[in-house]
């Protein structure tokens, strides 16, 4: 209880990562705090919605040195064309991803046909991160941090596609063609980012819920969000999504 109490207060002050902690996490325990604080936002009037699964790809594991993937909790999302102000987010980053609504509980072991069946309905996402630390060298406490999450950009849903891994996916940035990649990116397909983080909920006591959304990994990198950008990504045969800044 103490790390949690440490971690809440620091959180408190605008410190996400505690400096008395760099260094001091397992992965295992980064989660438990994780978690706790998930538990606490969500006592304080917070939902717990979903959940994302991180550094999926060989583009992202490659940006941050690290070769597993990565879970989180989603607590909010917008809607598609919402704009932020630079004051709402801090040092802010995108991922292009699939967001995918399951419609019944699962089980700890599911292969990727039961995970396809849970599926009722997919979304063309951004998921807007926060650098609210050193992410690289101190990864445990950026779990502990709620992996960079910050909200989810969600266009309008769509039935699940069959061949998920060979939807390409185009990132603009202010006009210009900023990236481009597809979803067997994603761990194969983005269906075993599911079969993925039901095995890794249950080592910790959780499991996905009906009605919970999940993130699924990025098709490419991720890029900056800076004042004044305006960030579109076309999925092919799902749809669009799109955010901007101003300046």
């Amino acid at each position: 209880m103490d790390t949690i109490d440490d971690f809440w207060t620091a959180r408190q002050r605008g410190e996400f990562f505690p400096a008395a902690y760099f260094d001091k996490l397992s992965i295992a325990q980064a989660y438990d705090v994780q978690l706790a604080m998930i538990d606490r936002r969500v006592a304080a009037g917070e939902k717990l919605i979903g959940w994302k699964v991180g550094l999926t790809s060989v583009a992202i594991q490659q940006q941050f040195a690290v070769h597993e993937p990565v879970f989180g909790c989603i607590l909010d999302t917008v809607p598609s064309g919402h704009v932020f102000a630079p004051g709402d987010l801090l040092q802010p980053g995108f991922e292009n991803e699939l967001c995918m609504r399951i419609a019944h509980d699962l089980p700890a072991q599911i292969d990727l046909d039961a995970a396809r069946a849970a599926v009722d309905a997919v979304y063309p996402s951004l998921e807007i991160i926060e650098t609210r630390g050193p992410f690289t060298a101190q990864l445990a406490l950026a779990l502990a941090d709620n992996a960079q999450q910050k909200t989810v950009v969600r266009g309008a849903p769509v039935a699940l596609p069959a061949d998920l891994e060979n939807i390409e996916a185009i990132v603009t940035v202010n006009g210009q063609e900023a990236g481009r990649g597809f979803g067997r990116a994603v761990l194969g397909n983005p269906l075993h980012s599911i079969v993925w983080l039901a095995k890794k909920l249950a080592e910790h006591g959780r499991h996905i819920r009906a009605g919970d959304i999940v993130m699924t990994g990025s098709f490419t990198r991720q890029f900056p969000i800076a004042p004044g950008d305006r960030i579109h990504v076309a999925f092919a045969g799902i749809g669009d999504v799109e955010t901007a800044m101003t300046v």
